[in-house]
């Protein structure tokens, strides 16, 4: 298991437990992902307060279940980046293409 879920009815709250989201664990968060996506949830706030090192297969995973969501009209809203990590998806601009929220309560904010 690579993410901690806390599932409240229209939105899903997701934790990425490893503190490196790399090739080891990139294919079973994938499938975790498509699974929530699949449960008819309207928006997932995944947090990468644990993630200090991610790599480019990891990456390849969050962008499969973007895919996967985005004809099914489920959002991914991703929160608590650490600034090495911050700073990966700026570089290789994921912040064009992801919500970014400091928090959870801060990306609740923006859906009430």
């Amino acid at each position: 298991m690579v993410l901690q879920v806390n599932d409240l009815s229209d939105v899903v709250q997701a934790t990425i437990l490893p503190e490196e989201a790399s090739l080891s664990n990139a294919d079973m968060f994938k499938e975790e992902m498509i699974t929530l996506i699949a449960g008819g949830t309207k928006l997932i706030i995944l947090s990468f307060e644990n993630v200090n090192y991610i790599d480019s297969s990891f990456l390849g995973s969050l962008v499969v279940a973007l895919k996967y969501a985005m004809p099914r009209k489920v959002d991914i809203y991703l929160v608590a980046l650490k600034p090495d990590v911050k700073n990966l998806l700026t570089l290789i601009r994921m912040d064009k293409v992801f919500k970014i929220f400091k928090d959870y309560k801060q990306a609740m904010e923006t859906i009430n």
